[in-house]
């Protein structure tokens, strides 16, 4: 059966707190699905960076590997860096097939709980922010 990995990549950070809400997005995949392949990768500031996380999967036989962009919408990064640092790995692991979904926070199932994490604020809901 054909080998399928996630990388949740993400901008980076010097203050390595940051990374905690991928931290537990990728716990979260992991409860739901145990044996699924899920890392993280940063674009800058942390590690590893897209370009050692998708080496290391490749070197294990992964055939595809998705790369799920943990940004809330297309900005420089997206529109520039990111179609370079795919086409650079497609190069180098001509193997595997990388796939580069849209990024997150386009997607309407969480743009639709964004907007209700929002209404529910602005409704006087104070435990919608914990």
């Amino acid at each position: 059966m054909e080998k399928t990995a996630l990388i949740l990549f993400a901008h980076g950070a010097r203050d390595p707190e940051w990374a905690s809400p991928m931290r537990r997005v990728r716990a979260a995949i992991l409860e739901q699905s145990a044996a699924l392949r899920v890392e993280l990768a940063f674009l800058e500031f942390m590690s590893p960076d897209l370009e050692t996380c998708a080496a290391t999967l490749a070197g294990e036989g992964y055939a595809t590997v998705v790369v799920v962009p943990m940004f809330i919408a297309q900005g420089g990064h997206l529109k520039n860096d990111v179609p370079l640092l795919m086409e650079r790995l497609r190069d180098r692991h001509p193997e595997v097939c990388f796939a580069l979904a849209a990024p997150v926070g386009e997607a309407e199932p969480i743009v639709r709980a964004m907007a209700a994490y929002a209404a529910a604020l602005a409704g006087g809901d104070a435990t919608a922010a914990g």
